[in-house]
């Protein structure tokens, strides 16, 4: 439409306002030309949602709000808080968990201020605090679809966008009232802005990722910045208008991230500690010291947290650190079903392209990529408070790398031949690994096995376009049975604790948790004016 509007005022080769608006300056009504009509019509019929995102719209939307109410108050800790902020204009700027303004959460209040939003409008109820983070995750499929079809077509869209929609923890975490779907949304957000502004060089996109990015960071603060490093390199590297103009468009952005992110810290910070509530999760009330210590550099190198007598060490929650964390019994059926895939295909990506700066390829796969490698490696070392469902952030980088390998192997030529054995072979061998610690579903492994084999056999050697869409399609098919059983069983019952989980009940603390009882009893710890108990627990 932008370029539309512009055609249309800049006309003619002396660059003269067009008759139109000639005849609009002197009060007279001209009717458009014939031309213009027809680009305008066009214009606007074009814009209809595509069918496939429609679908994957309507499975997001069936996992994440189907029987929503039975998650009651979800984690208490937030729920109370979210009741307390809607009480006073005090407790809502500061994020204050208690009425009195003694404390507050120990998160920004990003996502916090949307539930008081919905709460105002709708009423304090369960429905209303949870209903926005299911149509935050719906955001983060949709924008992911985009995203992996903007480079790859749109069955990789679709590929990526169905495999984030029936990843078990991103249903878990979107039926939640952790902050964690608006975390998610906002990151995809930067990432697909940032793919926008390697499109056509603009610095309004580069600009709108940094404010995504500050948005992520008063949302949950640090984890957000782990994007940062792909798209700067993506940025730098490609530089659409040359390397100078990519330094100061870079920097513009930076500047947007460091404005919206420190805008409420810096609020708290200067707000004299007798005005406002204690800090929660530091010892000298800083907010400094939350955003470097607890929710920065202490869940990588390790910190004391979480309920009494357990520990917060990552190897209690998430298991120990090593370089096959993400696919142990903890974690790997929560997110790592597709992990072997998803690597395989950011090779093949990355071999196509050489990293050449004009590939088309190049500057996606360091966007993407960037922020795949960024999150696993950290998620697999990070030494303290780990909770599974953290792995929901990494799940949208890897279900993007899986459509864009379905769109290399879809394509004809020899990569697509060579890729599609070894994509295969990547996912079937995470998945067999995920399906033997988990020792569920064992059935389901000679079925993967054949597929599996057959699929990649057809797939390297088949010429005819119809082999090919049913290998693919039958692969595709297999390797997504087990995600998306968990991810069914994940509604089976109420995720109404601290740390959610996805899959059968039996999976973790999904069911219960820690502190997740009614208010009054010794899970939930009392409660006030009818709201939640305060049982809950930070995350």
């Amino acid at each position: 439409m932008a370029d539309l509007l512009q055609h249309i005022w800049h006309g003619n080769a002396q660059g003269d306002p067009p008759s139109s608006v000639v005849a609009l300056r002197a009060g007279v009504a001209e009717p458009a030309p014939a031309a213009t009509r027809v680009t305008l019509a066009r214009t606007l019929n074009l814009r209809r949602v595509p069918p496939e995102l429609v679908g994957l719209l309507g499975v997001a939307g069936v996992l994440n709000m189907w029987g929503l109410s039975r998650n009651g108050w979800a984690n208490g800790y937030y729920s109370a808080a979210v009741r307390s902020m809607s009480l006073s204009w005090h407790n809502f700027l500061y994020a204050s968990f208690d009425p009195s303004g003694v404390m507050s959460v120990d998160k920004p209040p990003l996502a916090l201020w949307l539930q008081v939003a919905s709460v105002k409008l709708f009423g304090f109820h369960s429905d209303s605090i949870l209903v926005p983070e299911a149509l935050l995750g719906m955001l983060s499929v949709a924008l992911i679809y985009d995203l992996t079809r903007r480079r790859f077509g749109r069955v990789a869209g679709a590929a990526a966008g169905l495999t984030l929609a029936i990843t078990p923890i991103t249903v878990a975490i979107s039926r939640h009232n952790n902050p964690d779907s608006l975390l998610i949304a906002c990151c995809v957000a930067a990432l697909w802005c940032a793919v926008r502004a390697l499109q056509d060089g603009r610095t309004r996109w580069i600009v709108l990722a940094g404010i995504a990015v500050g948005l992520g960071f008063e949302t949950k603060m640090a984890v957000a910045l782990l994007v940062v490093p792909g798209i700067a390199i993506a940025w730098l590297w490609v530089a659409p208008r040359g390397r100078v103009a990519a330094i100061r468009q870079l920097l513009a952005g930076a500047v947007a991230m460091i404005v919206v992110g420190g805008a409420w810290p810096t609020l708290v910070a200067l707000t004299p500690a007798a005005d406002r509530p204690w800090v929660s999760g530091t010892k000298d009330n800083s907010i400094w010291s939350l955003i470097t210590e607890y929710n920065g550099l202490g869940r990588l190198s390790g910190q004391a947290g979480g309920p009494e007598g357990v520990g917060g060490g990552g190897s209690v929650f998430g298991g120990s650190p090593g370089p096959l964390r993400l696919l142990n019994s903890i974690l790997g059926g929560q997110a790592g079903w597709l992990l072997g895939f998803a690597l395989v295909s950011g090779l093949g990506v990355l071999v196509l392209s050489r990293l050449r700066r004009r590939h088309a390829d190049t500057g996606w796969l360091l966007v993407v990529g960037g922020a795949f490698v960024t999150t696993a490696a950290a998620f697999s070392l990070a030494k303290g408070i780990f909770h599974p469902y953290y792995v929901s952030f990494l799940a949208p980088f890897s279900a993007a790398l899986v459509g864009a390998g379905v769109g290399q192997i879809a394509r004809k030529g020899l990569h697509a031949r060579v890729l599609a054995p070894l994509a295969i072979g990547g996912g079937l061998a995470s998945e067999l690994v995920v399906l033997h610690n988990e020792a569920t579903m064992s059935w389901l492994t000679p079925i993967l096995i054949v597929v599996a084999v057959a699929s990649a056999a057809a797939l390297a050697i088949a010429f005819d376009r119809r082999v090919r869409t049913v290998a693919l399609g039958a692969v595709l098919l297999s390797l997504s049975i087990a995600p998306a059983s968990w991810a069914v069983q994940t509604l089976d019952y109420a995720t109404s604790a601290t740390f959610p989980t996805g899959g059968p009940q039996s999976t973790g603390t999904g069911a219960r948790g820690f502190g997740s009882g009614p208010p009054g009893s010794p899970g939930g710890r009392g409660g006030f004016g009818g709201a939640p108990g305060f049982g809950g627990g930070a995350a």
